[in-house]
């Protein structure tokens, strides 16, 4: 047993939906969690794009963040202790490294050292519509253990505004790593 703080690592891709990172990364540091950060250079722009943050925006949500090009950083072994991952968005080239064990950078490498130790990793995978290829990575990486889970709006849960749902959403994500921040709203049965 450890005494050290709970540890996830969040990574930001280029897919667009950059803001459920960010939000997962708020939850997280209102929750007083330990957070690791690695942001694509695709991540950063669309995260500029659509949220108005720079790169340095977003380092300073995390408790740790670290350079995609840096694969020496503590996040790319399996002797780093982490309780595990999670990619908001998670593009489709993400998935693929995902899904093919490909490292050749930070984010991959995490995320396949994240399977390799049996660690949680979630992907929010964020295109549509899908097609045959797009499933059968969504396979892949789900037959190596990733959890696939795109940010679909939870429409029971009485949400009333786009903040609502953008909550709602990281929140079912960061549950999946096993963090609950106390935010989600959860389905208790038709009250009629």
């Amino acid at each position: 047993m450890s005494d050290r703080p709970t540890r996830i690592l969040v990574g930001i891709t280029g897919a667009s939906g950059a803001v459920l990172g960010v939000r997962a990364l708020e939850l997280l540091r209102e929750a007083g969690i330990e957070t690791h950060l690695v942001v694509t250079s695709a991540g950063a722009t669309v995260a500029k794009l659509e949220t108005g943050r720079t790169l340095a925006d977003l380092a300073a949500l995390a408790t740790h963040p670290w350079d995609d090009a840096d694969l020496t950083a503590p996040p790319a072994s399996g002797s780093f202790p982490c309780d595990g991952m999670l990619v908001a968005p998670c593009s489709i080239r993400t998935l693929s490294a995902v899904a093919n064990c490909r490292s050749s950078s930070l984010l991959e490498r995490a995320a396949d050292v994240t399977l390799k130790e049996r660690r949680p990793l979630v992907l929010m995978v964020r295109e549509t519509p899908l097609h045959p290829g797009h499933l059968r990575l969504m396979h892949e990486a789900a037959l190596a253990g990733a959890t696939i889970q795109p940010p679909v709006p939870a429409f029971y849960a009485g949400l009333k505004s786009l903040d609502d749902l953008i909550d709602q959403t990281a929140a079912r994500a960061l549950v999946s790593l096993g963090v609950d921040v106390g935010v989600l709203r959860r389905w208790e049965g038709d009250p009629g």
